[in-house]
């Protein structure tokens, strides 16, 4: 459920439990109307979820509030809105979505993540992060014509950051071709083929060939990977498993629905 409007409707639930009751299953009567404390339950625990903490300011506001719910609600009634089709549509939808929820939230329960789980996507990610993380910068050309042209004014002694403003590449252009620390994972295959081999603080003799153009690639520095410990990454890989099983749930029951 989103926020209420005020900063006090926020935390406006929190100490429902120390509230008066006009009844044992009621919160308040509104023109002769209960309101449900079971209601007012379902709302003080997302509430809970947040955090939040109990005062005797909370606990006034959380009557009020459910009792300013059900004047509208009411008056709405009155009105006669409850009838109106796109009305009914929204409350619909409303409905389904908290149904929804409830059933995720029960899905994730009953198929947790296991630590097993968690260490085998974390020693992949090791894996394919390498052992070592490289900083190159390149000039992007479209042509080998063009490309082999950048080499030979390399070879004349060019700075490599004067040639790289030809670049074709906006995003390193600006920056002498720079382009960061990371993996050889994250560049195309004949681009990290061809930075691999490189020595440190040399550049490639030929054209590389990839699917943007050619590039000249220079490498600047090697390092030793550095990867987070397992306890930091812990909580972002759980997360991205879990989510990963909801929809890999979700896919199943959409190709087993007979759907017309």
């Amino acid at each position: 459920m989103k926020h209420f409007p005020s900063r006090l409707a926020v935390t406006l639930l929190a100490g429902f439990l120390a509230l008066p009751v006009v009844a044992a299953d009621s919160v308040a009567k509104v023109n002769g109307v209960a309101i449900p404390a079971a209601r007012a339950q379902a709302m003080l625990a997302e509430q809970r979820a947040q955090g939040v903490p109990d005062s005797e300011q909370l606990q006034n506001a959380v009557r009020e509030e459910l009792v300013r719910r059900e004047v509208l609600s009411q008056e709405a009634g009155k009105k006669g809105l409850d009838k109106k089709a796109d009305v009914q549509a929204q409350m619909d939808m409303a409905r389904q979505a908290i149904l929804i929820r409830a059933y995720l939230q029960e899905f994730v329960r009953a198929n947790p993540v296991t630590d097993a789980e968690l260490q085998k996507e974390y020693d992949a990610i090791k894996g394919r992060m390498g052992d070592k993380e490289y900083k190159p910068r390149h000039v992007l050309v479209e042509t080998e014509t063009e490309a082999k042209a950048i080499i030979a004014r390399l070879q004349n002694g060019a700075p490599f950051e004067e040639v790289a403003k030809e670049s074709r590449d906006p995003g390193s252009k600006d920056r002498g071709g720079e382009l960061g620390w990371s993996n050889p994972g994250m560049y195309v295959k004949p681009f990290s083929d061809a930075m691999v081999a490189l020595e440190k603080g040399k550049y490639t003799s030929t054209p590389v060939k990839s699917d943007f153009g050619y590039h000249v690639i220079q490498l600047d520095d090697v390092r030793p990977v550095q990867a987070p410990p397992f306890d930091e990454v812990k909580p972002q890989l759980q997360q991205r498993l879990q989510q990963q099983k909801v929809e890999r749930h979700v896919m199943e029951l959409r190709e087993k629905a007979k759907v017309e």
